[in-house]
């Protein structure tokens, strides 16, 4: 597998983690749908989540999807914890274990 197609998936992981905190920053005090689609964050979130689509294909055409698209959860987890910290969104016991079992499972994937 080449380096670049992994650059490819990385940069497309890290785009749609920036894509979902523009979303929420783009949420945060609207009112309703059409109040959030007023926001240049919101369209911001959506351009980045565009791009990373791009870059995610570019990835598929070396890397299998049974690794590349179980990477992708490392957003979620990403996005979790940085929920937490930015927004004092609640992570209790149970959603720390899913964090760190999908940072393990990742880990597993890449290792085998």
């Amino acid at each position: 597998m080449s380096l670049h197609h992994h650059a490819a998936l990385a940069a497309a992981v890290m785009g749609g983690i920036c894509g979902q905190l523009l979303l929420k920053a783009g949420s945060v005090g609207a009112t309703d749908l059409a109040g959030q689609l007023a926001r240049l964050p919101t369209w911001a979130g959506l351009a980045f989540y565009g791009v990373s689509a791009i870059l995610y294909l570019i990835a598929l055409q070396v890397i299998p999807v049974s690794i590349a698209f179980p990477s992708v959860a490392l957003s979620y987890a990403v996005i979790a914890i940085i929920g937490a910290v930015y927004w004092n969104e609640p992570v209790g016991w149970q959603q720390a274990v899913g964090i760190a079992m999908i940072f393990g499972g990742v880990v597993m994937l890449y290792r085998s």
